[in-house]
């Protein structure tokens, strides 16, 4: 396979989404030249997905090239900031471009698939796929992701208080259900269930910017686990929470062990101080560094032998 057909075939099926108004030169270059936009900062973040570790890697590229997108920008989305564009680095295995007559897409014909995906999320968040880079090795894929806010306006993990309500941007659990499950199986033409569309097609909550904006002391996104992500802003915040387990929305197909603690779900998490509209109260936060589940302590719920995904777990 010769790379730069191979960069080709990728900016072609990217169908125009590696440009946008931010973007003044694309891929083709040595690097992306992106105009700068006055009283802002610059956001950014990046995320390796591993093939059979963060996605299955017999799952349609499709699926695959969305979802790796909206992973890495729902780390803007947390954080209150608008997306501009994105920069992807794939390894890609030499046997994906052997011949095989078992195998139902060719080695192009796949990475075409994922960057249509790519594109896809892209345009559903008005962003720009401008730039990246191909090296051969195992299956694995990285976005960076950079954004900007408003000087100040930016939302981080350490301002929550005391009183606050702590807020969900939607339920959780759906995505934790199809990896239980294993429910990765997509035939080709086939909707996608309740649980593989949480899994397959999470959404970077951006829809959130300016509740977040003008209301959120803290935020994360919900990615490792509502109880998981939730003591990350307690630890920055340097305080406690009880939470309202029968008020945390788990969503169809899902259990309450997949809601507090499976991941993936990529909503916000976010505490206020006042009533935010659409937002669904789930606990507040109190003095101290404890977190209690309806006032029992985290350790002491039954059921909860593990609060969250482990990157590093041995």
């Amino acid at each position: 396979m010769d790379e730069f057909h191979l960069i080709k075939q990728i900016v072609e099926a990217l169908g125009g989404h590696q440009r946008n108004k931010w973007v003044a030169l694309g891929p083709g270059d040595d690097a992306a030249i992106i105009d700068a936009e006055a009283d802002t900062q610059q956001v950014a973040s990046i995320d390796t997905l591993l093939a059979g570790v963060h996605f299955p890697e017999h799952a349609p590229p499709t699926l695959i090239g969305y979802r790796a997108l909206m992973v890495a920008l729902s780390d803007l989305a947390a954080m209150a900031a608008a997306p501009r564009y994105c920069l992807v680095s794939l390894t890609l295995p030499a046997d994906l471009f052997a011949d095989s007559s078992a195998r139902p897409l060719s080695g192009t014909e796949w990475v075409a698939q994922l960057a249509h995906g790519m594109g896809e999320a892209a345009e559903s968040c008005q962003t720009a796929i401008c730039g990246g880079n191909l090296s051969q090795g195992p299956l694995s894929i990285t976005v960076s992701v950079h954004g900007v806010v408003d000087k100040s306006k930016w939302v981080g993990r350490s301002g929550a208080c005391p009183g606050d309500v702590v807020y969900l941007s939607g339920p959780l659990g759906g995505a934790a259900a199809c990896v239980r499950q294993q429910h990765f199986e997509v035939n080709p033409g086939q909707a996608l269930d309740d649980v593989q569309e949480a899994y397959f097609h999470p959404k970077a909550r951006f829809d959130w910017r300016e509740r977040l904006i003008a209301n959120a002391s803290a935020a994360i996104d919900v990615s490792d686990g509502l109880l998981q992500d939730l003591g990350h802003v307690l630890d920055a915040s340097r305080c406690g929470a009880n939470l309202d387990v029968a008020q945390v929305p788990i969503a169809r197909g899902a259990s309450l062990h997949d809601a507090l603690s499976g991941g993936d779900d990529y909503q916000i998490l976010f505490t206020a101080g006042c009533d935010v509209p659409g937002a669904i109260p789930i606990g507040k936060i109190v003095a101290g560094s404890e977190m209690t589940l309806d006032g029992t302590p985290l350790h002491a719920y039954p059921g909860l032998e593990q609060y969250g995904y482990q990157h590093f777990k041995t």
